[in-house]
């Protein structure tokens, strides 16, 4: 082959524009749709990923905080009347609930203990659930975005792919500077996919993984509070 023939014929391809704006502007609508949607979710998911960082970072100050004031050997009657006056959250509020009952039972004209166990751990129980659900508040859309993510990248692959062999079959030119381009376009669509996906996978997993463990620190708490006032129960039935 003549060497200019093959200098002329590679002017195209050395002077396609394949840059990312580039390819997202002669993209299809439906792929650009599909791009812009993947966008957004991976905005929102370092949103959550970074509220949730600070919330459990809260949480677990909270916690800490907490357990040294109740095993400080201060009255757990002025405990609760300081926590009590005060919203309160995680492991506080689960103090406070078992407390606000055993006061409930004890301030009762009747003073029975029947039941007061069971009571109390009922009332912890439902605090410890409103805990773990403020904790787990859009883990789940960490989830879908992790798991659909590359599902629809890649389906505006496909898209894009298609779209890209239809022009081919009209432009009826088979190089490589017609084709790579279309190409360059639909695979776009599985990179802004995988973008969104893989950070959202890697938050759900470590945030699942930070809620079962202060769940289980106020399950425990839970559980040596609720022996503790077992046996002023013992004592005072």
């Amino acid at each position: 082959m003549n060497p200019a023939d093959v200098a002329q014929s590679a002017l195209p391809l050395a002077s396609a524009d394949v840059s990312l704006i580039t390819l997202f502007f002669h993209a299809h609508w439906i792929v650009k749709a599909v791009m812009l949607g993947l966008l957004g979710c991976s905005v929102w998911v370092w949103a959550i990923a970074i509220d949730k960082m600070f919330l459990y970072a809260r949480t677990k100050r909270a916690m800490d905080r907490f357990e040294q004031a109740f095993w400080s050997g201060e009255s757990i009657e002025d405990l609760y009347r300081a926590l009590s006056a005060k919203p309160t959250q995680s492991m506080a509020a689960c103090f406070v609930a078992a407390m606000r009952e055993w006061k409930r039972s004890f301030e009762s004209q009747t003073r029975s203990f029947a039941g007061l166990q069971m009571r109390i751990e009922k009332v912890m129980n439902v605090s410890i659930a409103r805990e773990i659900e403020r904790l787990e508040r859009r883990l789940l859309v960490l989830a879908t975005v992790g798991s659909a993510g590359p599902f629809v990248g890649l389906f505006g692959t496909v898209w894009g792919i298609m779209s890209s062999f239809q022009s081919i079959a009209a432009s009826k030119n088979t190089s490589l500077a017609v084709v790579a381009p279309g190409i360059a376009e639909a695979l776009f669509a599985t990179a802004v996919g995988l973008i969104a996906a893989i950070p959202a996978t890697i938050f759900y997993n470590k945030f699942t993984s930070e809620v079962n463990r202060q769940a289980q620190r106020l399950e425990g708490f839970a559980d040596e509070f609720s022996a503790i006032l077992s046996r002023q129960i013992d004592e005072r039935a």
